[in-house]
């Protein structure tokens, strides 16, 4: 088996895992609304985002080698467009845009999975599209093309957020790439807002790839590196980062053909460049690669935080459990006492019953002591159950340890997910069903884990066309 089949039967076996073992357990307990693989089982996707002038069209163009997208210098698209490869087009027939499906079909059809978007409403869905695309380029993979950032639109003018529709975006991307122009290198509003806030809390790192386009309409070498030299100290800035990230430079030949003949500019420093963009062309290809290392992630941090969330259930039905036994106890106590009182006080008000017998007095005792333990379970109990309720959901953490870093930001992921539960169930849940099920999520996270990263490694040290077996974690799973 070579490397692409091997991606293939891993690819498989992780969507497989997240289906069988994963989901079923989330939608049991409102983890999540849809089946998680929804969110993983489509082709590799590359998010393309920039301020408006970035060149985000242009670049796309370049990669798939036809005119598809619109471009210009103005805002041309306010349309967030899936690209993705038409497989019905002939081998021999021309690039081009061959069916254009509406937002309203994608965010409806099973097939793509983009259901959860659905929660943006019908402004979003009026500028949310699919084009599908015969360009070899998209063969394994799909690119999502997103409006221009700007910097004095609001959520008013746009109809949606468009920050909450990037971060989604982002969450199920395998690739991000950050594009930036020569003219406004990293100074526009939501690029800010983007890169600041929005991608650092829905996506890693290792995804996010920095891109400074359109570097053909930099006049010179001198002014090259002084654009560059800017656009790191404002990412420094902006991302916090200490570091300065890697920036990646293109352009498109198409485009600087046209620049140089509109202005008289000394571009031959770009024969020098050329291998920048062969490099990021050839990162945007490695997409299937990234994505798993994303289903990998996926399994990883999902199977933690579900298995988090059960952890706690299962404390809040223990805790529970506890509550109620010492409670009933306290009930049986006080109903005998208050029996046991309640006929002491009628043989010593009047004598009324000292002529029966002790027999008939024990009956007496046991017959009040059962009227007021039943009183007790059915209205002090479920009055102190009540309240323990109310306390336990204004407490949460108390729920689980949080010891680490890791586990405190496993348990913010879900704590909201687990407080709306226990809200809707009331605490009505069975514990064994959650003990089950918390052994099977965290055997997941604890062995498969290892074994998907094991399997990782291995792929990484192959070569595209090396023979290999198949992935030495498939009989485990």
């Amino acid at each position: 088996m070579y490397q692409k089949n091997y991606i293939s039967a891993m690819h498989s076996e992780l969507l497989g895992m997240v289906e069988k073992h994963l989901s079923p357990v989330a939608l049991r307990y409102g983890y999540s609304e849809i089946p998680l693989e929804a969110n993983i089982k489509w082709h590799p996707l590359v998010l393309v985002l920039g301020n408006y002038s970035s060149g985000k069209s242009a670049l796309i163009n370049d990669f798939l080698g036809a005119d598809v997208q619109a471009t210009g210098q103005a805002p041309t698209d306010d349309s967030f467009t899936i690209i993705t490869y038409d497989e019905t087009a002939s081998p021999d027939s021309p690039i081009r845009a061959a069916e254009v499906r509406d937002g309203r079909h994608l965010l409806n059809d099973p097939e793509f999975p983009f259901e959860t978007l659905k929660k943006h409403g019908q402004r979003f869905a009026a500028h949310f599209r699919l084009k599908k695309v015969n360009s070899p380029f998209l063969k394994s993979l799909a690119i999502i093309d997103t409006p221009g950032m700007l910097d004095s639109i609001t959520e008013r003018d746009r109809g949606y957020s468009y920050q909450d529709v990037i971060g989604d975006l982002a969450q199920i991307a395998d690739l991000i790439l950050v594009l930036f122009d020569p003219h406004k290198a990293g100074t526009i509003r939501e690029a800010h807002t983007s890169l600041r806030d929005t991608l650092p809390g829905r996506t890693f790192e290792d995804r996010i790839l920095f891109v400074l386009n359109r570097i053909d309409e930099c006049g010179s070498l001198t002014d090259l590196l002084r654009v560059y030299g800017t656009l790191c100290w404002n990412l420094s800035q902006i991302t916090g980062r200490k570091d300065i990230p890697m920036i990646h430079l293109t352009y498109s030949p198409r485009a600087a053909i046209d620049s140089k003949n509109r202005l008289e500019m000394d571009t031959s420093y770009l024969q020098y460049l050329e291998n920048q963009r062969e490099e990021l062309k050839k990162a945007v290809l490695e997409a299937p690669k990234h994505r798993l290392d994303h289903l990998a992630t996926f399994v990883e941090t999902h199977s933690e935080r579900l298995s988090h969330f059960l952890e706690a259930l299962i404390s809040y039905r223990r805790k529970l459990h506890r509550y109620r036994r010492n409670s009933i106890l306290v009930g049986l106590l006080f109903s005998l006492l208050g029996s046991a009182a309640a006929v002491g006080l009628l043989v010593h008000a009047g004598g009324l019953m000292s002529g029966m017998d002790s027999s008939f007095l024990v009956s007496g005792v046991a017959g009040l002591t059962a009227v007021f333990f039943l009183l007790w379970i059915a209205l002090i109990l479920k009055f102190l159950t009540a309240r323990f309720h109310r306390k336990q959901i204004k407490a949460l953490d108390d729920l689980t340890s949080l010891d680490n870093q890791t586990r405190k930001d496993s348990w913010q992921a879900v704590k909201d997910i687990a407080l709306q539960f226990l809200k809707k169930k009331n605490g009505k849940h069975s514990l064994r069903n959650l003990k089950k099920d918390y052994r099977a999520v965290r055997g997941i996270f604890e062995k498969s884990g290892r074994e998907i990263r094991k399997a990782l490694k291995e792929l990484a040290v192959l070569k595209s066309d090396t023979p290999i077996t198949q992935p030495t974690h498939r009989s485990s799973m």
